[in-house]
């Protein structure tokens, strides 16, 4: 039986439809034997064409921008210390949740997880970690109306600056490599995504992801709120990421023992290891 399926296993097999189709297809060479020879030389000749060049880099995910859209989080907290806030960011990173702080218009420091595709999910976790003794009082934040923002120069102009605003409430923040808003800080991913996230847009997580994620942008074509690249680790592959805020300049959190600040495009380190930029808006 095995020597049967192998010997099946070297043919072709040819279904009557492969016929038909291929007695269709004679009938057109008959009548006209030109068009085969043109498409043939059109292919060999794209073929042997000058290839174009593109980035070295794996091509992004052309996402529809409703699929940037963040879900439903869970908000907590109102801290006039910052240590208390982090406190708390901190244990609910301990439970696989994607936790950060901010400060808000009212000076106070608050906390926001989560990323749930509906109301009763984001409700049902946050009880729960209420009745563990986690958190406290909470509310939910519904997920922001991106859809007409998106659809209008006005609105996308308008959600940049918010953008921008909020990148700038960050800075002096210490950095920690891999931390995610704990009591040392930020990284460089975690703080795009932060900001990102606090104007309703959900990024992944890492700056090679991020870099993925998103449409490329040219050096002379950047806006406010797009992000940054950068190759730093010397391998040419995506290692930081920040936030243009225009004029050349962006705010990112550079490095351990740093503070999240702004920076410039030209400077000499910068210009040297700029890799490229990508659009989310």
């Amino acid at each position: 039986m095995n020597r049967a399926i192998d010997k099946s296993a070297r043919h072709i097999l040819v279904s009557p439809t492969h016929i038909s189709i291929s007695h269709q297809m004679m009938k057109l060479f008959k009548v006209n034997t030109f068009f085969p020879i043109v498409l043939l030389c059109s292919i060999l000749l794209s073929g042997c064409s000058t290839p174009k060049r593109y980035e070295k880099v794996s091509p992004p995910f052309l996402v529809e921008k409703s699929h940037i859209s963040l879900g439903y989080s869970v908000q907590v907290g109102a801290f006039s210390g910052l240590q208390n806030a982090a406190q708390l960011a901190r244990c609910l990173q301990k439970q696989g949740l994607w936790a950060f702080y901010f400060k808000d218009s009212s000076g106070l420091y608050k906390v926001r997880f989560g990323n749930f595709p509906s109301r009763s999910l984001a409700l049902n976790k946050a009880q729960h970690l209420r009745r563990r003794g986690i958190i406290g009082n909470f509310y939910i934040i519904k997920p922001k109306s991106l859809a007409r923002v998106l659809s209008t120069q006005k609105g996308r102009i308008q959600l940049r600056n918010r953008i921008v605003q909020t990148a700038y409430s960050f800075i002096g923040l210490p950095y920690q490599w891999g931390g995610e808003s704990t009591v040392t800080g930020f990284d460089c991913s975690g703080f795009t995504m932060a900001v990102y996230r606090l104007n309703g847009l959900n990024l992944p997580r890492s700056s090679y992801q991020q870099w993925r994620y998103g449409i490329p942008v040219s050096k002379g074509h950047l806006r406010a709120g797009d992000l940054v690249f950068f190759a730093t680790s010397g391998h040419g592959k995506v290692s930081h990421v920040g936030i243009y805020v225009g004029k050349n300049r962006f705010i990112h959190a550079p490095s351990s023992g740093k503070r999240v600040k702004v920076d410039s495009l030209t400077a000499s380190y910068f210009r040297k290891h700029f890799l490229g930029a990508r659009n989310y808006i």
